[in-house]
């Protein structure tokens, strides 16, 4: 199946779900059909942080009316943060979209936590993961989150994560984990860039990597029904 992204939420996180879905499919012997779509970070955070969720998923509903024209049957938005928006989207898509939750819900089904703690934006961290209803999540404090969002928001703009700012998300991590986390959950999609050659004192897992491993199943699959 043709499968759409719409990228560019942060260019980081793209990269890091398109080099995930091609090395899926290298040993499958398939062929991969794959369009990206760009969308404006600032525009998108703009909204996200306004809660202008119908806005921002009629901006990602004409990006999925390019995939479409490009032959597309199915689309994912590759950022957490543009989940925000998910639902309203899923609404006025002229595509099926592959949803990030319910395969963080597979995920963390098959590993068998009880608690996680989940590090992104605002949003992503004050919904606990969307809502996501198989396992436990736990945020930072209140008077954590600004700082954990904006240190974020940094992360996605430029890509990149210097050592002090790596540093503060390692131990933004363990202090979930002295809150009770079993598994810390990376729940902005360029977040990698952080953790990326670190090995933190506690199992992480990467909300990018478990979603563009849903995408890579739809894609080795068939036309998938309205929502997936």
């Amino acid at each position: 199946m043709h499968v759409g992204l719409i990228g560019g939420i942060g260019p980081a996180a793209t990269c890091v779900y398109y080099e995930a879905i091609v090395g899926s499919f290298a040993t499958t012997g398939l062929k991969l059909e794959l369009t990206i779509a760009h969308a404006d970070l600032r525009e998108m955070i703009a909204n996200m942080e306004a809660g202008r969720a119908e806005q921002q998923a009629e901006i990602f509903a004409r990006h999925i009316e390019q995939l479409r024209a490009a032959g597309c049957q199915a689309a994912a938005v590759t950022s957490m943060g543009g989940h925000f928006c998910i639902n309203e989207l899923k609404a006025i898509s002229p595509l099926p979209i592959i949803d990030a939750v319910p395969a963080l819900d597979a995920f963390f089904s098959a590993h068998q936590a009880s608690c996680v703690g989940v590090l992104g934006t605002r949003k992503v961290m004050e919904t606990k993961l969307y809502g996501v209803a198989t396992v436990e999540v736990i945020a930072p404090d209140s008077d954590q989150i600004d700082d954990v969002h904006d240190a974020y928001l940094r992360i996605a703009a430029s890509g990149v994560a210097g050592e002090k700012i790596s540093e503060f998300f390692i131990e933004a991590g363990a202090r979930l984990c002295r809150a009770g986390a079993e598994l810390i959950v990376l729940g902005g999609t360029d977040l990698s860039v952080a953790f990326k050659g670190r090995t933190p004192d506690y199992p992480v897992a990467d909300t990018a990597l478990i979603h563009a491993a849903a995408i890579s199943q739809a894609a080795m699959g068939h036309r998938p029904t309205r929502q997936i």
